[in-house]
């Protein structure tokens, strides 16, 4: 994992806007319908290209191509995975079952959607279709990086077994157990063909904290841990033989716009995390429900091996963070890990996690992400005793 060895260095969890017309097609070939590949091909150039150049305007180190050719961080998945068909019954969290408003606002907000609710459910033994479709978003990433000669590394998204798990439904596997062995199994073809590329790979695991008031609501908190563990057991399989500092892991408690009063706190499963082999880990830490958890990493120091990516920026609403709270937030995770190299400044989310539901509107954006810059440049001033780079 990189260090920020002469000043912080910046980076963001994955998604960002996508335009209308890239949205629309996205959902198209979701649902099935008959689109344009050249159509879509070009809109994604197009797309890709819009947000590197928009990353490193902003003074992002760390970037990606925006998940821009993705309709979701894990619905996409049945497109590339053979026995996936009909439709999951996935509940919604606990905010929405508590505050039926909030489904109101969400309808009213979001009229279109990709298949979050009703994903499709595993109803055959899983199958890997091959790399052609992500190898071909490798390389347009990697166009648009050779195009604009930036950002010192890059990364690249894949979904954890376990959001897979609890996204589209087993109907088919005799146990959750043998479903996320499965999972696992497929998915490290994605994993290391991200690895092989050169690319740092990021898991996206909101599983281990979301998944508390969304599919093991009904537990207890030590049986959600345990299951925790399954579920990190599971990243584990499908990374073996990838180095630790080619991984970055990013959980949350969901990106979006509610009380999140039933939050699994993060002192019950930081050292579930841990259990992980990455040597960096995403944490989000600006949403108003949780900016008090850098005490849970006061009394479960990060492990030496990992660096830490706070979120400093909160991704579901539009207030642009003024870069000395940005400062001010890095320089507490400074002082709870440690050590200055081993924390880079990030977001709390993706900015575009689904297709048509941004909390956050583009211009808010790029604003937010320049901000995050400016604020490390002003902690790394401190840090360092000397001007920022």
């Amino acid at each position: 994992m990189m260090l920020s060895r002469d000043r912080i260095l910046t980076t963001h969890v994955g998604s960002l806007p996508r335009n209308e017309t890239l949205s629309d097609l996205l959902i198209s070939r979701e649902e099935g319908a008959a689109i344009d590949p050249a159509k879509l091909a070009l809109e994604m150039d197009s797309a890709v290209g819009h947000v590197v150049e928009k990353q490193a305007e902003a003074g992002i180190d760390i970037g990606n191509d925006g998940e821009q050719q993705r309709v979701g961080f894990q619905t996409y998945v049945p497109q590339r995975i053979a026995g996936f068909g009909g439709e999951s019954k996935r509940r919604r969290g606990r905010d929405y079952e508590e505050f039926p408003a909030l489904v109101e606002v969400l309808k009213n907000r979001f009229p279109k959607r990709s298949r979050m609710q009703n994903a499709p459910e595993a109803q055959a033994e899983l199958h890997y279709l091959g790399t052609a479709p992500l190898q071909r978003e490798i390389e347009r990433l990697q166009r648009s990086l050779t195009a604009a000669n930036v950002f010192t590394e890059t990364f690249m998204t894949a979904p954890s077994p376990g959001i897979v798990s609890t996204t589209m439904l087993n109907a088919h596997y005799a146990s959750h157990d043998a479903y996320l062995t499965a999972l696992a199994r497929e998915l490290r073809n994605e994993y290391l063909t991200i690895h092989r590329a050169g690319l740092i790979l990021q898991i996206d695991a909101p599983d281990l904290a979301m998944d508390r008031a969304m599919f093991y609501r009904d537990l207890s908190d030590a049986d959600f841990v345990r299951a925790c563990e399954r579920h990190v057991m599971a990243i584990n399989q499908a990374i073996d033989g990838i180095p630790r500092e080619r991984v970055r892991l990013h959980c949350c408690w969901g990106n979006w716009d509610g009380p999140h009063i039933y939050d699994v706190a993060l002192e019950r499963i930081l050292p579930v995390l841990y259990q992980a082999h990455v040597g960096g880990l995403s944490i989000e830490l600006a949403n108003p429900r949780h900016q008090h958890e850098y005490d849970a990493l006061r009394r479960n120091p990060l492990p030496h091996h990992m660096t830490l990516l706070p979120g400093v920026i909160d991704t579901t609403t539009n207030i642009v963070e003024h870069p000395e709270v940005v400062a001010r937030r890095l320089r507490e995770a400074v002082s709870v890990v440690g050590d200055r190299e081993r924390v880079i400044a990030s977001a709390d989310c993706g900015f575009g996690t689904f297709t048509n539901r941004e909390w956050v509107i583009e211009a808010a954006v790029w604003l937010k992400l320049k901000s995050l810059r400016e604020g490390a440049g002003i902690a790394s001033a401190r840090l360092w005793g000397r001007g920022a780079a």
